[in-house]
């Protein structure tokens, strides 16, 4: 006997009635981001793997130790199933001359790659949704992003999640705060651990990031780079909170908060639970202005944002009893070869209508076809037997409420159903 081949670690199979809450989650999501002017855009799962060492760094965990990457033996190519999106957006847009007299609102939502320790809310393919705005310098794109977000936890009635904000500069100030922050670290290098130790010198301010408990003391008390920044860095960042205040939504700022992505500048947050244990983040992004020139383009503005779907779901399932999937809305059942017969062109009418409709099939009882019904969440039966193909017939049974079977003539099955339906529905 062979051996059972089981799914990849951390990949994991979404079942039907798992997918149903995911395709009501992506409606929303879809709605929410076209109710900002976004438009989608679908960049392949593979890219050149110089795309991510350019673009997030080779310095950073996901570059050192998380991506997928391999060499297509057909032609020689390294490539890398993608660890995130922004950098795909950019690349695209540049090859694609996306931004030839416009500034662009687009968005993604798919399967990203990361070789993490799987646990709750991260798996190593994740799906993320993410908006990037493309040509927008101003501090008005970055706030109207957290705005943004601000509404969607609204929408799914999440009221737990805390905004955290921060500004990192620019290169130039990043430049003459990794001088001080070096000469500090160096001067406690004893309390450092291994990953912080091998930050020191090609990645400093990336030890801020670190979420080793038994360093957060010293990074508490290391130098901010908020001391470091110019007038056109603190007027952005008072801009950003200007609007924040103005509309009412509460935020912290976090010095040390920095990403842990190269590519950012300026602008950068986070939201925050407690609900997901130690990766508490639900949403992260910021601001990234000299990414398009990094990889080839002409400099070019930009800012943006990805959360997790796994977490997001995660979030609205707590505390939740999950409930039973409806499969369709009629459920056609059916014995003898007359009605047998009949069954096909009545579901057929039906769904030429616009409804959802699941013909049994397989034979069985009348009995076991019932409870097959009851069990698909369908909100009526319709009832087909030897007597209803006899008389050109059908009866329609309720499985929701106790209501009166009833039975009607073939040609008025539509409208009776369609009758049914909507009083269910008002």
């Amino acid at each position: 006997m062979s051996q059972t081949i089981q799914a990849v670690r951390g990949m994991n199979d979404i079942l039907p009635d798992e997918a149903v809450l995911w395709e009501d989650l992506e409606e929303i999501l879809r709605s929410w981001l076209q109710g900002y002017g976004y438009r989608n855009l679908r960049t392949p799962l593979l890219e050149p793997t110089a795309l991510f060492r350019r673009a997030i760094g080779e310095a950073t965990d996901i570059v050192e130790k998380e991506m997928y990457s391999f060499v297509d033996e057909l032609n020689g190519e390294a490539l890398t199933l993608r660890p995130e999106a922004t950098a795909s957006t950019v690349r695209a847009a540049i090859q694609h001359n996306l931004l030839y007299g416009n500034p662009q609102r687009l968005y993604y939502l798919g399967p990203m790659y990361r070789h993490e320790r799987p646990q709750k809310g991260r798996y190593r393919q994740f799906h993320q949704v993410g908006a990037e705005a493309l040509g927008y310098a101003g501090p008005d794109v970055d706030a109207e992003l957290l705005l943004m977000c601000a509404r969607l936890w609204d929408d799914l009635g999440l009221d737990d999640i805390k905004l955290q904000l921060n500004c990192i500069g620019s290169p130039e100030e990043r430049a003459q705060h990794r001088m001080e922050l070096v000469q500090y670290l160096q001067g406690h290098e004893d309390a450092l651990d291994t990953d912080a130790r091998r930050r020191l010198h090609t990645n400093p301010l990336r030890v801020l990031d670190s979420k080793n408990p038994a360093m957060q003391a010293l990074i508490e008390a290391a130098p901010s780079l908020l001391n470091h920044l110019g007038a056109a860095s603190l007027a952005h960042f008072e801009g950003v909170q200007q609007v924040l205040k103005d509309v009412g939504i509460p935020y912290s700022i976090n010095p040390r908060l920095v990403r842990g992505l190269d590519y950012y500048n300026l602008t950068v947050f986070e939201w925050v639970t407690d609900r997901l244990g130690a990766q508490g983040t639900v949403c992260g992004g910021g601001r990234y202005d000299g990414l398009f020139e990094q990889i080839g383009g002409k400099p070019t503005p930009a800012c943006g944002f990805a959360m997790g779907l796994e977490r997001l779901l995660a979030l609205m399932q707590e505390g939740r009893a999950p409930e039973p999937a409806a499969r369709c809305e009629v459920y056609v059942v059916h014995q003898g070869s007359a009605a047998d017969r009949m069954a096909f062109g009545v579901a057929e009418e039906l769904r030429n209508l616009g409804m959802s409709v699941m013909q049994h099939c397989g034979g069985g009882s009348f009995k076991a076809q019932m409870k097959k019904a009851d069990a698909s969440g369908a909100l009526l039966a319709v009832i087909l037997g030897e007597d209803e193909a006899a008389k050109d017939e059908a009866s329609i049974k309720h499985l929701r409420e106790e209501r009166e079977q009833v039975r009607v003539a073939r040609a008025a099955l539509p409208d009776a159903v369609s009758n049914w339906l909507f009083s269910e529905e008002d």
